[in-house]
């Protein structure tokens, strides 16, 4: 390490926000990234620890150690190289990972862990400034033809690597624009999207050929926000046109609340609020876009996705914003000894809430209510739980008389996605796994192929919602299966 002891001479430094008043005007990023002294004095803290658990609670296994010291001796260039070896798109996780990677780092036993995720950011934006990030295009080409469907991080991540080793990849794409859930699921104050643009010059470059507005499947094209499809393909076509497909096409069927006035106008699923708001901010104009401006609104579910309606509900000027969980209220801090170096539930503050919010636990939605078919109000009421003596598992009961009438005119369902849209593996004749996800393995030979006959899967369609970073791990692996199912075997890193 360039400095044995940093660790004990210098403190964790956070990467700042602009303030909460000034950033609820608009819908840019708002985070100040490290200046390079600063990602400097990071690097140094990084400790020579011996094993890093930090490279295995990162999904992709970065190579943390390596390019946290490149950082210290200021050798950005090589510190990018060694990050991209990894990643395609830091640029992605360098913003909105939520960094598994330093619950697993050594030093966050005694005190606060390397700011890993703000170095990652530091390398990769400065590699862009610097022109470093150039298309690597395949030296020859194998004259095999690809179909990814889905332009997530995970069928992105998967195009890159294929493309490289010379095949002719073609991404299908059901919206008008590439980028998937990154594109329309995130809000922009999170990740700008130019971000995204800028990686598909560098991949059209490459040879990546992207298709918008198509959808792969039997059925009628689908309507609504999800899509802007304007033809579609049938998968049999499509698997008689390529010598392999990956579906990558993510997790896309909200988890409902079937609950007495759910049919009620203001109760949303929250990609119904997410999606709209970040076409408009891309330019588009859209009829009957859900504002919440002065309006009471409530988020029902505390994850990334509830946080996010939370900010977006915030910059269009909601008279309040509550947020439920249903679940109990985590502890502020984690017991380390316990939890290391593994994912530690605890008290979880985004920079959404700082702009503006209340939140209660335990809390369970029984009714919507509403006058002439509009929302007014919401029944809730507290829940404890317990463990169950037979069994071990943790049982959820109501609290007599917690019972509760909150107002609100607006509600947004935030509580996760539970599988792909049937259809499309369906019309494939994909074999699904309990959870209807694609049934696929990720060890042994033939993994991230199907029960078809070269269709592989990959990201959430395959694992279940999950994080970007996961994404982007299972593409460049799934890559690496459809290129020796290709080639007989494959130079592409697992």
């Amino acid at each position: 390490m360039g400095k044995v002891t940093g660790f004990l001479e210098f403190e964790r430094q956070d990467e700042g926000y602009e303030a909460p008043e000034s950033r609820k005007k608009h819908y840019k990023e708002f985070v100040l990234a490290l200046s390079d002294e600063q990602a400097k004095i990071q690097g140094a803290r990084c400790m020579d620890c011996g094993i890093p658990f930090c490279n295995n609670g990162c999904p992709v296994n970065n190579i943390i150690p390596d390019w946290n010291d490149l950082v210290y001796k200021q050798k950005w260039e090589e510190a990018i190289e060694v990050l991209h070896s990894t990643n395609n798109f830091p640029e992605f996780t360098g913003r909105i990972c939520p960094a598994p990677c330093e619950a697993a780092c050594t030093l966050g036993i005694n005190v606060a862990p390397v700011g890993i995720k703000s170095i990652e950011h530091a390398i990769i934006d400065k590699a862009w400034e610097n022109g470093w990030v150039k298309p690597l295009p395949a030296a020859q080409k194998t004259g095999k033809k690809i179909a990814v469907v889905g332009s997530g991080p995970a069928g992105l991540a998967a195009a890159q690597q294929l493309a490289r080793v010379g095949h002719e990849v073609t991404v299908f794409e059901k919206s008008s624009r590439i980028g998937g859930l990154l594109r329309y699921g995130i809000p922009d104050f999170k990740l700008d999207k130019s971000i995204i643009d800028r990686r598909i010059k560098q991949m059209e470059a490459e040879g990546v050929v992207f298709k918008t507005g198509v959808f792969i499947g039997d059925a009628e094209l689908p309507k609504g926000i999800n899509s802007d499809a304007k033809e579609k393909l049938s998968p049999k076509k499509l698997a008689k046109d390529f010598d392999a497909v990956l579906i990558a096409a993510g997790s896309e069927v909200p988890r409902d609340l079937p609950i007495p006035g759910r049919e009620l106008d203001g109760v949303h699923f929250a990609l119904e609020f997410l999606i709209p708001q970040n076409k408009v901010v891309a330019g588009d104009k859209l009829k009957d876009q859900i504002k919440v401006t002065g309006k009471n609104v409530v988020v029902i579910g505390g994850g990334d996705t509830g946080s996010d309606c939370v900010g977006t509900s915030n910059r269009h000027g909601a008279k309040s914003v509550l947020q439920f969980e249903l679940m109990p209220q985590p502890p502020e801090k984690e017991n380390k000894s316990l939890v290391w170096p593994y994912w530690p539930i605890k008290m979880r503050t985004s920079s959404s809430h700082d702009e503006g919010c209340d939140r209660a636990w335990s809390v369970t939605t029984k009714e919507f209510r509403g006058e002439n078919g509009k929302l007014k109000s919401l029944v809730t009421a507290q829940v404890e739980w317990k463990k169950d003596d037979k069994t071990g598992q943790m049982k959820m009961s109501e609290v007599p008389g917690s019972e509760k009438e909150i107002p609100a005119e607006a509600v947004f369902l935030a509580m996760g996605f539970v599988n792909p849209v049937g259809s499309l593996l369906e019309n494939f004749g994909i074999e699904k796994d309990a959870r209807g996800n694609a049934k696929a393995s990720t060890d042994g030979a033939g993994c991230y192929a199907t029960n078809v006959p070269k269709v592989f899967v990959a990201g959430d369609t395959r694992r279940g919602q999950s994080l970007v970073v996961w994404a982007i791990r299972e593409g460049r692996q799934a890559a690496r299966e459809v290129d020796s199912f290709l080639m007989g075997s494959s130079v592409l890193p697992r």
